[in-house]
């Protein structure tokens, strides 16, 4: 086998769970994000014989998911709703307080589902990407400015539909 295809091949079983987690926090849905994976991929794969000896390949691929996304935006204008399951990361023991882990992820979803998508993905870049303003505005193709008014009108309407996740808003004292 190609070791150029060997370490694309291995790239791709290695961080693709990685990739869906962050693709389905994007889209809201498992089949989007499947998709978004699998076109960023495709992409990076044309990509790899300059991507792999600079090591930048994540990097390469998140940002393609990112512009894939932003470009379906303003394509379809099509009403969302999240479904399916939330993908759990891999090696993951069991919470202690399932039902109370479960009540917590369904008013995550249905709170997040009110969310504009660019919204969505402002808070899945800052927060759970844990990226600056200025990265998420560079990743998004916008300005700092508008990575900053989404944010706040996002944990905003976030505040306003689901009280109960207040706890949530405080990430590391950087979120009122």
């Amino acid at each position: 086998m190609d070791p150029q295809l060997s370490e694309f091949d291995s790239f791709v079983r290695t961080r693709t769970p990685a990739l869906l987690r962050s693709a389905y926090l994007l889209t809201g849905d498992q089949h989007l994000a499947e998709d978004l994976v699998q076109s960023a991929l495709a992409r990076t794969h044309r990509s790899w014989s300059r991507l792999h000896h600079t090591g930048n390949a994540e990097a390469y691929t998140r940002r393609t998911m990112y512009h894939l996304q932003v470009s379906w935006w303003r394509r379809r204008r099509v009403a969302e709703s999240m479904t399916g399951e939330l993908p759990e990361p891999r090696g993951g023991g069991s919470a202690p307080d399932h039902a109370q882990q479960t009540t917590l992820r369904l008013t995550l979803r249905a709170a997040l589902a009110k969310l504009s998508p660019k919204q969505r993905a402002v808070l899945v870049l800052r927060f759970f990407e844990d990226r600056t303003e200025a990265e998420a505005a560079e990743l998004l193709g916008v300005t700092v400015g508008t990575v900053k008014s989404q944010t706040s009108k996002a944990l905003a309407k976030l505040r306003g539909v689901a009280p109960e996740l207040a706890e949530l808003y405080v990430l590391e004292g950087t979120v009122r």
